[in-house]
């Protein structure tokens, strides 16, 4: 897969994923149902992701109101993906990424060349990316600003 850098504007890239409990999700299957809250992160079990899924977490009722379909994605296996997610009590899908090549094909930056980047794209029931926010270090700031737009767009249709 080719690093695209996915933009505002563009056609969100389908793809297929094992997710925690070892289901292939799909991107195309929200198309025309929900719009996907899809968040990259670093790695589970760490500080700073284990704050942001939380996060995620405790505010996925608010998304579901809002009409969106949150997702996690990270390079870490399915089964450390299941420990995670089941200690957490996450609510939502965690995709494994083993290898990055979805991280890359949507351009997700690393941090000082070393560090996988933690970007979250809002993407419209028709697959367009509609918000993106990025940033290593403002964890919550994911969840607030995309739950802010994803609310906006659910008041404009």
């Amino acid at each position: 897969m080719v690093s695209q850098n996915i933009g505002v504007g563009d056609i969100a890239p389908d793809f297929t994923l094992p997710s925690a409990s070892g289901q292939s999700v799909r991107l195309s299957d929200y198309r025309g149902k929900a719009e996907v809250v899809l968040f990259f992160y670093p790695k589970d079990n760490t500080p700073g992701c284990t704050a942001e899924v939380c996060s995620f977490r405790d505010s996925y009722e608010a998304f579901r109101e809002a009409g969106a379909e949150v997702i996690g994605v990270s390079s870490d296996s399915v089964d450390s993906h299941r420990q995670f997610s089941g200690r957490l009590q996450v609510p939502f899908q965690l995709l494994s990424d083993e290898g990055g090549a979805l991280r890359n094909l949507y351009g997700v930056p690393r941090t000082l060349g070393l560090l996988p980047g933690r970007v979250t794209y809002l993407i419209d029931k028709s697959g367009i990316v509609r918000h993106i926010f990025s940033s290593q270090l403002r964890i919550n700031k994911h969840v607030d600003e995309t739950l802010t737009v994803c609310s906006i767009m659910r008041i404009r249709t």
